[in-house]
């Protein structure tokens, strides 16, 4: 009698758990669709990740791959209750693009409370992987770290050795404008001011009067999206550059430059992960996505291509969609593919490959659409990127 109840308990145990065993594999995008990053990412994220799904073929072990998304509209306490219903109620296994600073660090939290994985490849902090660094979390693309090495190092070495900062109030800003301004320093180079910046200012006047007044060589934008083109809009309406200082894009990218036009932007020195037209495998992703969306990816949606189909590569590898076993799989295998080659994953999270220095061309040397970029130099991971036992995160002692 007893043996036969077990039989059934252990009967409805395996019914109840079928719908859980039959579900696929579910990948959410939460990320800024239709604000002052909505350019950044956004719904272009959004492609690149059902992209690399398709690329994958559609199903790991087995089963379907879905890929959501929602805007977070820069709010952290918006992201992270849309990130718990996905966690709680919609099955998501993993969060991805996540930009924005102040949000990834609220879901890198969450995820690190779920037992779930987060890749943040939008958000720019250095801290996810430093002092934030949680076992699920990952950090894809780029950082404030390897920015300030690569964009930052090269204006001081060129003489670039007075700096004013105009920061975007909030943690990427922060951080940005602190690894950058450290890195001036360890060079020998001075700080003279910084002012902050409200996220989605119209009006940055006020605050470029006070670079002018600095005197500073280097006027640091550390900020991002149409807060950067804004600036370096109204920058030339006051003269800036034409006066003797230097603009430094310490977050630029090619979908940036597209929206300044090369009048603009010109002569603009800048550090990315990724650009379309620097070799076979980068054309190769550009032209496909192109084709798929009438516009060249920047580094955070060829990012995004890479870190989702990083993650199904896990899955596949691990066996199984369960978070501790797929989480030690990114961190083994390898990174190769049309964003990066020879990338690997460090024990903080931290994804490690080649960043690049370019300058925007001028007009004149543009020879078709898209086309952009001076290749300056190559920021070797190792060199963009600090080691795991040097970036501060508690994971590493």
């Amino acid at each position: 009698m007893k043996s036969g109840l077990l039989a059934a308990i252990a009967a409805g145990g395996l019914l109840l758990a079928a719908p859980a065993m039959a579900q696929g594999v579910k990948i959410g995008i939460l990320n800024d669709q239709t604000g002052v990053y909505a350019d950044y990412g956004g719904k272009w994220s959004f492609e690149a990740a059902k992209m690399a799904v398709e690329d994958f073929g559609g199903e790991v072990l087995g089963h379907k791959i879905e890929v959501i998304s929602a805007d977070h509209q820069n709010k952290p306490d918006l992201g992270a209750t849309i990130a718990r219903r996905w966690y709680d109620v919609e099955n998501v296994d993993m969060i991805t693009e996540l930009t924005t600073s102040s949000v990834a660090l609220a879901i890198h939290e969450l995820s690190k409370e779920k037992k779930k994985i987060d890749i943040v490849v939008g958000a720019a902090t250095s801290r996810l992987t430093g002092d934030a660094c949680q076992p699920y979390g990952f950090h894809w693309a780029y950082d404030t770290h390897a920015l300030a090495v690569g964009t930052g190092g090269a204006l001081v070495e060129a003489g670039g050795d007075s700096w004013f900062f105009l920061t975007a109030d909030y943690a990427f800003g922060y951080a940005l404008e602190k690894d950058t301004g450290d890195l001036v320093k360890a060079k020998g180079g001075k700080v003279l001011g910084t002012v902050r910046v409200p996220l989605n200012s119209s009006d940055f006047s006020s605050f470029l009067l006070q670079a002018q007044s600095s005197k500073a060589k280097i006027i640091g934008l550390a900020n991002a999206g149409l807060d950067t083109s804004n600036s370096i809009k109204q920058a030339a309406e006051f003269g800036i550059v034409r006066g003797g200082q230097k603009l430094a894009g310490l977050l630029l990218v090619a979908s940036d430059v597209h929206a300044l036009g090369l009048e603009a932007a010109q002569g603009l020195v800048l550090t990315e992960g990724y650009y379309w037209d620097r070799d076979d495998k980068s054309r190769a992703l550009g032209e496909r996505f192109f084709k798929r969306t009438g516009r060249m990816p920047n580094m955070i949606q060829a990012g995004t291509y890479s870190a989702t189909l990083q993650y199904l590569k896990a899955v596949k590898a691990a066996g199984t969609k369960e978070t501790e076993a797929v989480a030690k799989k990114l961190k083994e295998l390898p990174v190769d593919d049309l964003f990066a080659q020879g990338g690997k994953v460090l024990e903080n999270g931290r994804m490690v490959h080649d960043l690049y220095l370019f300058e925007v061309k001028k007009p004149s040397e543009s020879k078709k659409p898209w086309d952009y970029y001076k290749q300056l130099a190559v920021v070797p991971g190792d060199k963009a990127f600090p080691s795991a036992k040097d970036s501060g995160c508690p994971l590493t002692k």
